[in-house]
């Protein structure tokens, strides 16, 4: 049931018209920004595909530290304002999952914050 609701929720923003983006999209603090690792349109649509790979790359082959990893995306999208992807609807994933109605779970295990400099060098 939860699966078919959250096709259907794509479904319908997938069939939102273009120009209605503008007036409606979540207005995001996007960290860093700049250039992506994948084109915006794809990672809009599939994150979570790209994101779940990589765990399993991660976890059953030991791969860290690719192009694709969820630290690298905090990282590089974390807020400004208090430097997490989390804390309202202007944070990065935490504003589009509330947009779209999504419930969104890595961070109950993964840490929503970017590492300060002095952090990464540990």
């Amino acid at each position: 049931m939860k699966l078919m609701k959250n096709f259907l929720l794509v479904l319908l923003l997938a069939m939102t018209p273009a120009w209605a983006g503008d007036s409606v999209a979540p207005r995001l603090d996007i960290g860093k920004g700049g250039q992506c690792v994948e084109d915006p349109k794809l990672m809009r649509r599939n994150h979570m595909d790209i994101l779940r790979h990589q765990r399993d790359e991660t976890m059953r082959s030991g791969v860290r530290g690719s192009r694709h990893s969820l630290a690298g995306c905090v990282d590089c999208h974390a807020s400004s304002r208090n430097n997490s992807v989390l804390g309202g609807s202007e944070n990065f994933c935490q504003g589009c999952h509330t947009y779209a109605g999504v419930r969104i779970d890595c961070f109950e295990c993964h840490s929503s914050k970017r590492k300060t400099v002095a952090e990464a060098g540990k």
